[in-house]
């Protein structure tokens, strides 16, 4: 079966009522050239973005081949550059597959896809003309979001999924991917849209279980003190890295941190000492001038992946995810590809050991931004971290989405962190608050049109979005974002 498509410019046809049915046809013919190029013997090389979202994907994919004996390679990437990807095809794949990257490099694609047939799984909008032999399997041709409805893991499990029933144990990637993504900033917490047919299918084959909970970073795994300092989604201000102070906020509320010689976790803790802490936040959030609301964004839904040991990294779906993120921005992506194929044992404790140094790193950043205000620049809709001296490229997006929830800037403007990138030219990612998104901002498009004029590329979705330039004239890279943004506004 070869790729065909009209090369039609697919903006043009967008959906714009939510067509659930169409997407999930869409992935079955995607299952159909898959299981094609493997009856074939086909060659077929994988390649998926760095981030929790991306290695999931591609541990979804890569773990469905395999199980059909499939010939693949796989490969994780941090942007979809011209040498990156010449390298890639040396190997002379029969089918490329794009996870989690590609929709945002149509035009670039068009020569590769004369000599390759290519398949595109990404959430992110589509850009620019689709080229011939290039099969996409996209959200929002179907009018669903795929910045909060769909995450690129949820549709290569949806692709997997018609490959096979037997692949609903994948759900859980999907789920750990989605979660990564942050797409769920809902009620409760809880994942929606397609989104919920990975809960759902976790949930029937008993691979998944979902409750109602504290959501401390390693809430199984982790000192109550400890899980509640390491916790930044939502950010807690004088809480939040500050271990000592987290002591003595359980101290000072008799909530015991110890049984007998072990760690209490938050798992251990009581309906009452739950409440209790929660209310000892709000306090604490309140009398230092901030939103005791924060608070509420504590509870919510807690996924859980059953077949995994309790107090394991890979328990906690939330806490898997955090895992994925902190071996891919650490430049440890073998790591987590190996995690989601399946391999155990000693690699978590390795992993561990990765996941304290992420961390350490983060609220380092934190602390270098707290005590070196000259290096926020304010603009009229960004306020910018110039971090190009300081903040490593791989670090800008998580960096970023912290600054973003904690509010540490501005609330009303976009958060851009920038760095220095290993050609010298300038790396950045920027989350844009919901004040920014009513008034139809979108920073993918802002940051495409941004770099593109400074030779270099960039995307992402409305909320969250990242570039790449190769100038390092940054300052007007930056003023020239900020101009994009204030015209989008002007046109609403």
């Amino acid at each position: 079966m070869g790729i065909q498509t009209d090369g039609r410019l697919r903006g043009l046809e967008m959906s714009s009522e939510p067509d659930l049915e169409g997407l999930l046809a869409r992935a079955a013919e995607a299952s159909e050239i898959l299981r094609d190029k493997a009856s074939h013997e086909s060659k077929i090389l994988l390649l998926s973005h760095y981030d929790a979202d991306g290695l999931a994907a591609i541990g979804i994919m890569g773990s469905s081949l395999a199980r059909i004996e499939a010939k693949f390679q796989l490969r994780v990437i941090k942007e979809l550059a011209p040498e990156t990807l010449e390298e890639a095809l040396r190997s002379e794949p029969d089918l490329l597959v794009l996870t989690d990257i590609g929709s945002g490099y149509l035009d670039s694609l068009t020569k590769t896809a004369e000599e390759h047939e290519i398949l595109i799984i990404d959430h992110h909008p589509p850009t620019g003309k689709t080229p011939m032999r290039v099969f996409q399997v996209n959200p929002h041709e179907f009018g669903i979001d795929g910045a909060t409805e769909i995450s690129a893991a949820g549709l290569a499990y949806l692709v997997a999924r018609k490959m096979s029933p037997s692949n609903s144990d994948l759900s859980v990637l999907a789920v750990v991917g989605a979660l990564g993504d942050m797409q769920d900033k809902n009620n409760e917490r809880r994942l929606r849209g397609p989104n919920e047919l990975a809960v759902q299918d976790g949930i029937k084959c008993g691979s998944l279980k979902t409750d109602k909970d504290l959501l401390f970073f390693g809430r199984e795994t982790r000192p109550i003190h400890r899980a509640l300092a390491l916790t930044t989604t939502p950010y807690l201000p004088h809480l939040t890295g500050e271990e000592d102070n987290c002591t003595a906020l359980l101290a000072s509320h008799k909530i015991p941190l110890k049984v007998g010689e072990r760690w209490r976790t938050t798992s251990d803790l009581s309906r009452e000492e739950k409440q209790t802490l929660v209310s000892a936040i709000v306090e604490l959030l309140v009398s230092k001038g901030f939103k005791g609301s924060k608070a509420v964004e504590l509870i919510g839904t807690v996924y859980t992946i059953t077949g995994e040991p309790a107090g394991s990294l890979t328990r906690d779906a939330r806490e898997f995810s955090s895992m994925l993120n902190a071996c891919g921005r650490m430049d440890r992506e073998g790591l987590a590809v190996s995690i989601c194929l399946g391999e155990r044992g000693g690699i978590l404790e390795e992993v561990q050991e990765l996941v304290a140094r992420y961390r350490k790193t983060l609220a380092e950043y934190m602390e270098w931004l707290t005590e070196t205000p000259s290096a926020i620049m304010e603009l009229n809709a960004v306020c910018v971290v110039r971090g190009e001296d300081k903040i490593a490229e791989n670090m800008t997006g998580a960096f970023s989405s912290i600054l973003s929830m904690a509010g540490h800037l501005r609330p009303n403007k976009a958060t851009i962190v920038g760095a220095r990138s290993r050609d010298g030219g300038v790396k950045i990612s920027a989350r844009a608050p919901e004040a920014l998104l009513r008034k139809g901002v979108d920073l993918g498009l802002a940051l495409q049109k941004a770099s593109t004029a400074f030779g270099g590329f960039g995307g992402g979705h409305a909320v969250a979005a990242g570039a790449h330039i190769r100038s390092a004239n940054a300052e007007e890279f930056y003023r020239m974002i900020d101009s994009l943004i204030i015209e989008q506004m002007k046109e609403e």
